[in-house]
């Protein structure tokens, strides 16, 4: 079982500029960039809730009770694991060596497997294993930035409090990204 992820290290970048967001709103003047980047930021946290995928690189901490449930990492997707931390059956703190195992990428579905020859460690009953990775895209696709910019101009020219539609241009956009829990 995967617990709650925790973000160590925040995103760095965004997946759209505050240039191009300006360029999609036709701002040209430098009044509103805070208002701007804050929405950005915003938008792109909304986008990440909604699918469930990391549109921009960040560090996390994931922990879980067993190397079972490597089968299917809860984040994606992810660049590499940094380390793999988990208590022995003697009480001690072990940090895997990174020859164990490799992660694997297949679109949304990310694992990590030991390699040829090798096999998981014996943990301490009721300890956590803890995974610290790199995950969410480099370069976020063009439909989640299409989807961060109409989310944007809808926030921008709508900076009350309104009510929702049941589907919007943001949700077509990003549906196909969606991924299960």
């Amino acid at each position: 079982m995967w617990y709650p992820t925790k973000v160590t290290t925040a995103a760095t970048t965004e997946p759209v500029t505050a240039e191009e967001a300006k360029r999609r709103l036709h701002i040209t003047f430098d009044d509103d960039d805070a208002d701007i980047d804050l929405m950005i930021k915003s938008a792109r946290d909304h986008a990440e809730k909604y699918s469930n995928v990391r549109f921009a690189s960040q560090t996390v901490e994931m922990k879980c009770d067993g190397f079972c449930d490597f089968v299917r990492l809860p984040e994606a997707p992810m660049s590499s694991v940094t380390s793999i931390a988990y208590i022995d059956t003697t009480g001690a703190p072990q940090t895997l060596p990174d020859t164990v195992y490799e992660l694997r990428n297949d679109g949304f579905e990310v694992s990590i497997v030991t390699t040829y020859g090798q096999q998981w460690p014996a943990i301490q009953s009721g300890s956590r294993i803890t995974v610290i990775a790199v995950v969410g895209y480099a370069d976020a696709p063009p439909a989640v930035k299409q989807a961060i910019l109409l989310f944007l101009g809808d926030a921008y020219e709508n900076r009350e409090n309104a009510e929702l539609d049941d589907w919007t241009a943001f949700d077509a956009l990003l549906c196909n990204f969606r991924r299960g829990a």
